[in-house]
């Protein structure tokens, strides 16, 4: 027998449909339907149903950071930190550091998945081939222009874990963006210090998304545009972006939103408190710092939403895309995001204040 849950307002990933329900058999969407017609007792009816958020960066949860606990239990952390969240789907993350740590992070994400872990879609390795000029709290010691055989190597130990690399384009070697495309990886340009025309040339060669818009990049100035003006004025470029208020100025968020509208993105950038490892992040009032600097939020995905909408003023169905669609788009997942007949069913369910009445996965 189907499970019917009903919406006052139902977010598709394409559009709101008001008083439309949604029809579930074997974790899977098999209809969407006006209420109207339907009795009274057919499922439990919520203000707001929607796709189930997605988090592509976030490196810890309940004080461990998967790059000093690289095991399935800071997985299973981070799976119920996310599914709280609203974000049953997340890709866990692992900041500049050297390869061993990387291979510690794959290989504790494929015990993971040995184990029947929930959640994690892989990998997003944020470095070390950025710019120093632009390392944030990433440490300049591990940051460097990577050869192509250290590329290889990386995702070649990584294959089928690794989803996004996060890199300064302006420090590749010609051919190294076709490689890591060739590897179904997702690039992502970030701390970087591109020039407006690098930025775009890399754009227009194949690099899709960019990681955490204004953090550690060149900025908008009147006579050189730097990253974010090319992510700005480019047609397909997306962008991802922190609404913790601390990262970035609400104002500058939305400034942002009205000049990309549903190419931009949220992430956590959530960490984990820590006194070990090269990253000790410590909570200072709501958001950490590692060694004096601002290096994590200690955002949720639903905490994004409300951020988007009450202090930054994106219409529900903007801030709706912004949290499970684009997010979905910019890894090419297409079986998230979404709410059509024949997807897996991943939903969340609000009520009026958005706050999260449940969270629904295929299992």
């Amino acid at each position: 027998m189907p499970k019917t849950y009903l919406a006052k307002q139902l977010f598709t990933g394409h559009e709101c449909l008001m008083n439309h329900a949604i029809q579930v058999e074997a974790g899977k969407v098999i209809a969407i339907l006006p209420n109207e017609g339907l009795p009274e007792n057919a499922g439990p009816i919520y203000d707001i149903i929607a796709p189930a958020f997605l988090d592509i960066q976030i490196y810890g949860a309940d004080s461990k950071l998967l790059s000093v606990y690289p095991n399935a239990d800071a997985l299973d952390r981070l799976y119920e930190y996310c599914s709280k969240g609203g974000a049953p789907n997340f890709i866990a993350t692992v900041a500049t550091n050297d390869t061993k740590v990387f291979h510690q992070c794959i290989d504790a994400i494929r015990d993971y998945w040995a184990k029947g872990g929930k959640g994690c879609l892989g990998l997003h390795v944020e470095g070390p081939w950025l710019n120093p000029l632009k390392k944030g709290a990433h440490l300049e010691s591990f940051i460097h222009s990577p050869s192509k055989q250290e590329v290889l190597d990386l995702l070649e130990y990584g294959k089928g874990v690794i989803k996004i690399i996060t890199v300064a384009p302006e420090v590749l070697e010609s051919g190294i963006v076709n490689l890591i495309q060739a590897a179904g990886v997702t690039i992502s340009a970030g701390h970087s210090n591109a020039t407006y025309e690098e930025a775009t040339t890399a754009f227009d060669k194949g690099i899709g998304t960019v990681t955490h818009l204004f953090n550690a990049m060149s900025p908008l100035q009147h006579r050189a545009p730097g990253l974010v003006g090319a992510v700005f004025n480019h047609p397909s470029v997306l962008s991802s972006v922190v609404p913790d208020g601390y990262h970035v100025d609400f104002a500058a968020i939305k400034i942002a939103w009205k000049q990309m509208g549903s190419r931009l993105f949220a992430i956590t950038d959530a960490v984990a408190e820590t006194a070990t490892g090269p990253y000790p992040h410590h909570l200072v009032g709501d958001k950490y710092e590692s060694n004096g600097i601002l290096s994590g939020s200690a955002l949720t995905m639903l905490k994004c939403l409300q951020n988007l909408v009450k202090d930054v003023g994106v219409p529900l169905e903007d801030a709706l895309r912004m949290v499970s669609t684009t997010p979905a788009k910019a890894i090419g997942n297409h079986s998230l995001g979404l709410i059509e007949n024949g997807l897996p069913a991943h939903l969340v369910c609000l009520n009026e204040s958005l706050a999260i009445e449940a969270v629904i996965t295929p299992s």
